[in-house]
């Protein structure tokens, strides 16, 4: 077998059928092809858990594709499509040591874990508020009316966005999601995607200035006067990583109590399970990020060549590192299948390993604690609704666009 000869699967990874329901492919694969070149994509999908995670360890996994993409262009592409690489490139996760230990030290201080349990009071107020207004609805929608409002006001208020601002960045962040998290049958999306880029840059750009003048308790505060030594943040990167903030604080959070009260609506004897003993919320939140959480896939592009199995993987060539697949892999994990709230230990890589490790698992974490134990309290009678659910079709997230649910 060459090096890119594959198992003969279809390998459109965002069928409506994978979309709906990933874990059954990745689970072929990760059995028969573990490290599989998908033609469609040109692209390595690797799934085992010990191979995500060295690869995750090993530098040769460059994050820094950005630049390697923008260099694959023609000069007319480059000449359109330069204000979205003059932001992303400043983005944490697409930087590789040196620059990216120095952008993490100096962003990092905004995530302490004293900063993010200050807010545990404000997150549990907006939680309880979405539910009282759903308690009396016979029918809602869990993302729209739920999900989707709670990360929506935190990281607004974490940055330091005024309240009436909120619903803007709504939109901004659904038109980035398109171009970063690679959505299906948008054709227009790098036009869109670049234009929301382009207008929340200005947005932030007018904040920054703001509390560069008149600082607050607040993020862009925050980086504003974040020092090293001599080591300071510059302006747009300050700008960049605001908006990977806003994009990622809505996204992930929003994911991750959709398809949590998704999976515990599927599962009523654990559901029944976490009413009766609701200690079991932080061990359920962390069963969910491995069962179905809302990072998908991570990217990277190998800086060098690697061997890996019974492959070489030629340097240059870009490599998915499939979490939904490594979270399910029964080498590392007893009944890998089996949804278990209980489970320990649980050592999932569903917010990644290492030097990219998800810097926002911390808000996410507290968000959707907060949220799921909320919603198991406070709605004993909240079931899937009659309407089918619909999910978002991209590649590296997992997440719901609609869950109907009711309360009977």
């Amino acid at each position: 077998m060459s090096d890119r000869q594959t198992l003969a699967i279809d390998d459109e990874v965002l069928s409506p059928e994978r979309i709906a329901d990933p874990h059954s492919y990745f689970s072929v694969l990760r059995e028969h092809d573990p490290v599989h070149w998908n033609e469609k994509y040109r692209a390595w999908f690797i799934h085992r858990y010990d191979d995500v995670l060295d690869a995750l360890r090993d530098p040769r996994f460059s994050s820094e594709r950005i630049g390697a993409a923008y260099d694959r262009l023609t000069d007319e592409q480059k000449a359109q499509r330069q204000p979205t690489y003059d932001i992303l490139m400043d983005w944490l996760v697409f930087r590789d040591p040196p620059d990216h230990t120095r952008l993490r030290r100096l962003v990092s201080r905004a995530f302490t874990p004293r900063a993010v349990e200050a807010w545990r009071d404000r997150v549990t107020g907006v939680v309880d508020e979405l539910i009282d207004g759903l308690s009396d609805e016979e029918h809602f929608d869990l993302i729209e009316d739920f999900a989707y409002p709670i990360p929506a006001v935190v990281i607004a208020e974490m940055m330091g966005v005024p309240a009436e601002d909120r619903d803007r960045f709504k939109d901004w962040s659904d038109d980035v999601m398109i171009l970063v998290f690679g959505a299906r049958g948008v054709g227009d999306r790098r036009a869109r995607a670049q234009q929301g880029l382009i207008e929340l840059a200005a947005y932030l750009g007018d904040l920054v200035a703001h509390y560069r003048q008149h600082p607050a308790d607040n993020i862009i505060s925050n980086l504003v006067e974040a020092s090293e030594g001599d080591d300071s943040l510059e302006d747009p990167e300050i700008v960049a990583n605001c908006v990977l903030f806003l994009f990622g604080g809505h996204e992930t959070t929003t994911n991750l109590i959709g398809n949590g009260i998704r999976v515990l609506l599927n599962h009523p004897g654990q559901l029944q399970k976490l009413r009766e003993d609701l200690s079991l919320i932080k061990p359920a939140v962390e069963e969910i990020l491995r069962f179905d959480g809302p990072s998908k896939m991570e990217v990277r592009t190998l800086a060098d060549e690697v061997d890996m199995g019974d492959k070489t993987l030629p340097a240059g060539d870009m490599v998915y590192l499939v979490q939904h697949a490594a979270n399910r892999d029964p080498e590392a994990f007893d009944q890998p299948d089996r949804f278990d709230i209980s489970r320990d230990p649980n050592n999932h890589i569903g917010f990644g390993f290492g030097l990219h490790f998800c810097l926002g698992a911390s808000v996410a974490r507290l968000e959707g604690t907060i949220a799921l134990e909320a919603l198991v309290r406070r709605l004993p009678n909240l079931e899937l609704g009659p309407e089918p659910e619909v999910w978002v079709p991209t590649m590296l997230s997992r997440g719901l666009e609609h869950l109907p649910v009711s309360l009977t």
